[in-house]
């Protein structure tokens, strides 16, 4: 954080006063989306299970930003969770689909269960909440989807077979879409982290000999803090990015 710290970041005036969604915004990256879209002047409204650290969110950047408590796994309580925000926040031209869960699993292991399990948490509610908003950017005359991929797999990391799949199709679904929606000015990129050093990753993963077996992949040498991620979907929501759109834009340090 004391990289972070002593960098000085852009001001978009474009997303000042603009309406945006986040899905998954109580914590690790989505919560610092949150926080770069309040400090910006954005109204913001978020989705995510965790109650208590949403309301903890919400009480740190004030009246601007709304949450509602929602199972993106289920679509009719998502779309009812989504125009609950709108009610809130106004038609949302940016719609950041941030929410996912890197579980490990066997490959041994699965079952169709759980496999259709990790496509509708890591995959599914990405379509309906682009599906619910859509019709609201095209009124309002164009707009931006960011969805969050990963890294992982074009690394070929191991140990998570259905989140690599399912992450994968996010950059399917962003070209798309971004074909499908463009005639209408609404912008479809990916964000692609690397691995980001959120608490949740450094509570279950990180260990001295994993961070610098990580290191070595990395053309930078800092570990990624989550503002990162954070700076560059303010970019794509923001009119900088008008021309945007298909595309995946790193922020894995050069991983290789």
């Amino acid at each position: 954080m004391s990289e972070q710290m002593n960098t000085q970041f852009a001001t978009y005036p474009s997303l000042k006063d603009k309406a945006v969604i986040i899905t998954g915004g109580a914590s690790g990256i989505g919560a610092e989306i949150v926080r770069a879209y309040a400090m910006q002047g954005s109204k913001v409204g978020f989705v995510d299970l965790d109650e208590t650290n949403s309301k903890i969110l919400k009480d740190e950047l004030g009246d601007n930003v709304h949450y509602q408590i929602c199972d993106l796994r289920d679509i009719d309580a998502t779309k009812k969770a989504l125009d609950n925000l709108k009610s809130k926040i106004g038609t949302p031209t940016v719609l950041v689909n941030n929410a996912a869960h890197d579980d490990r699993h066997d490959w041994k292991d699965v079952t169709p269960e759980y496999f259709d399990d990790r496509i509708a948490t890591n995959l599914r509610h990405h379509f309906f909440t682009i599906q619910a908003l859509a019709p609201g950017m095209i009124k309002a005359g164009g707009g931006s989807v960011i969805n969050v991929g990963s890294n992982s797999w074009w690394e070929a990391v191991g140990n998570f077979p259905v989140y690599a799949t399912a992450k994968a199709a996010i950059h399917g679904l962003t070209r798309t879409m971004a074909r499908d929606l463009g005639n209408d000015r609404i912008r479809v990129n990916c964000v692609v982290p690397g691995w980001i050093m959120t608490q949740r990753q450094k509570d279950l993963w990180v260990t001295p000999q994993s961070v610098e077996k990580h290191r070595d992949r990395q053309c930078l040498p800092d570990l990624i803090d989550p503002v990162y991620v954070a700076r560059m979907t303010l970019f794509l929501g923001s009119d900088d990015a008008k021309m945007c759109s298909a595309s995946n834009f790193m922020v894995d340090a050069g991983s290789i």
